[in-house]
């Protein structure tokens, strides 16, 4: 590949940009290529651009005239199949298994029912696009020159050459086309798409260094960019459709490493605004695969918990919605989770005769709304079977199916700011968030594990104590009336007690 043919974005060209993989594909060596045809040879191979014709170099007659009956026969059915039509069929079943047992590492696209719940706020890149999906709109084309000058800084930080760092992410990305819809991929050349994962890894390697201790040393331009356009690359680097494979990314963090820890870190309490207190520093587990960055942080914000199987209930018939008040009218007070912020950790506790539901706070605003909506596509296209799946597996899906049954009315919202499980002041109003839970009810979330344990427990609850809750329900709907009689009912007692105070000193 001559220099000028590299792709660059808004065409800048770098100097000694020289990678000379013209002819090279993937899984098969330059040296050797196969084809098939059913032409006058009837079965032709190229090697090192030499024809051999195998038909051609026997003096078997009898195979010479079976050769031409073949073609000719084909010939006149005027097409070309397989000689067993079954292979067909059995290529499809097998590249459909493919894809199914690649679905945890496939990047996404959206699935219909997050498309007709989005209205583009949640899904659509504002600035920069990463990967192919969103590559080429016009919104986003000024963040390519970014890209080239974060690529720049980050050969010239990591103190290797072009080549080396671009044969690493070459030899990442291997297979990363196969990852991503073949529709899209279509009208991308191998060529384009390997330049891509280069320019899209370094500039997220670059914006991890910039958001941990690497900014102090960036280059003062790069790292105005990266501050000017927080908010916007933030909001942009989680959508599911604007993912690159992380072994592509971590291919780059090789050359130019980063406090990657820190990074997760920030992410991991990017939900809430308080900080807990006494949480254990981070530790990234070297056991996970994360398929991309979506997934890495996904992965550390839900956490991993000990929760059992739903427990079964002797009952003919399970409530799965219930609201803030109902909850409190049952004696089942809301708390939020002071201890932890992995959204894993919920579940009704007992606390003597009464329980409670404790979840992790959030602070939401449009820019969680989004990552919240995000992690839970990415569940739902990842997990076929919920109920069967690990708690884990759809842990965001959980919280999010929770919250909006919680909630039907804008006092139910003011209830969780009340209990502390909305914080903050700064994000969406009551009205707002009322209409972003109700909105999410009209997701496919139900049935997920976490959930269904959940709904269970305080069924099992309700069971257990029927007679209290009776009793406690009476007094929790009618204690204004109930505050008002024994308010009359003190002031009288005061007054009757004045009133003896005063005849006792007339009768001395």
């Amino acid at each position: 590949m001559e220099p000028a043919a590299a792709w660059i974005p808004f065409d800048i060209q770098l100097s000694n940009w020289t990678m000379e993989y013209a002819g090279w594909a993937p899984g098969y060596p330059v040296e050797l290529e196969s084809t098939e045809t059913f032409g006058n040879s009837w079965l032709q191979t190229s090697s090192g651009g030499r024809m051999v014709e195998y038909a051609a170099a026997t003096d078997d007659d009898s195979i010479d005239k079976a050769a031409q009956e073949f073609e000719a026969y084909f010939h006149n059915m005027g097409m070309k199949i397989p000689i067993n039509p079954i292979h067909v069929f059995e290529d499809a079943a097998r590249e459909f298994k493919v894809d199914i047992d690649m679905m945890k590492m496939k990047i996404h696209m959206y699935p219909p029912s997050i498309q007709v719940f989005d209205d583009k706020f949640f899904t659509i890149p504002r600035l920069v696009a990463i990967g192919p999906y969103h590559h080429g709109q016009n919104q986003l084309k000024q963040a390519e020159k970014a890209k080239c000058v974060a690529a720049y800084h980050c050969i010239m930080e990591s103190g290797h050459s072009v080549q080396d760092m671009y044969d690493a992410v070459v030899s990442a990305a291997y297979d990363a086309r196969s990852l991503y819809d073949k529709d899209v991929m279509a009208g991308i050349s191998e060529e384009d798409f390997l330049h891509m994962m280069f320019y899209d890894a370094c500039f997220l390697v670059q914006y991890f260094a910039c958001s941990t201790d690497g900014s102090g040393t960036m280059d003062p331009s790069l790292r105005g960019f990266f501050d000017f356009n927080r908010k916007a690359i933030r909001h942009d680097i989680v959508l599911l459709e604007n993912q690159i494979p992380w072994r592509v990314v971590e291919a780059v963090l090789r050359f130019r490493p980063v406090d990657l820890e820190a990074f997760v870190a920030f992410w991991k309490q990017y939900l809430q605004d308080r900080k807990v207190l006494g949480e254990q520093p981070l530790v990234l587990d070297d056991s996970f695969e994360p398929p991309h960055l979506l997934g890495l942080l996904r992965f550390y914000i839900v956490g991993k918990g000990n929760t059992k199987p739903p427990t079964q209930v002797k009952t003919n018939m399970i409530s799965f919605s219930v609201s803030a008040i109902e909850l409190a009218e049952n004696g089942i007070k809301l708390k939020a989770n002071e201890e932890t912020t992995e959204l894993i950790h919920m579940g009704v506790n007992k606390r003597g005769i009464f329980a409670e539901l404790s979840m992790a706070p959030l602070s939401l605003d449009d820019e969680r709304a989004s990552f919240l909506i995000n992690m839970a596509a990415l569940e739902l296209c990842t997990t076929s079977n919920f109920q069967e799946a690990e708690p884990e597996d759809s842990a965001v899906c959980s919280y999010l199916l929770l919250l909006s049954l919680l909630v039907h009315r804008e006092e139910d919202v003011q209830e969780l700011r009340t209990k502390h499980l909305l914080q903050g002041g700064a994000g969406l109003i009551n009205k707002d968030a009322l209409t972003f839970f109700t909105r999410l009810q009209s997701l496919p979330l139900r049935g997920s594990n976490c959930y269904v344990r959940i709904m269970m427990e305080i069924e099992k609850y309700k069971l257990k104590r029927q007679m209290q809750i009776k009793v406690y329900a009476f007094f929790y709907k009618n204690k204004r009336t109930i505050f008002a009689i024994f308010s009359v009912v003190g002031v009288l007692v005061s007054i009757l007690g004045t009133l003896m105070s005063l005849k006792k000193q007339s009768m001395v």
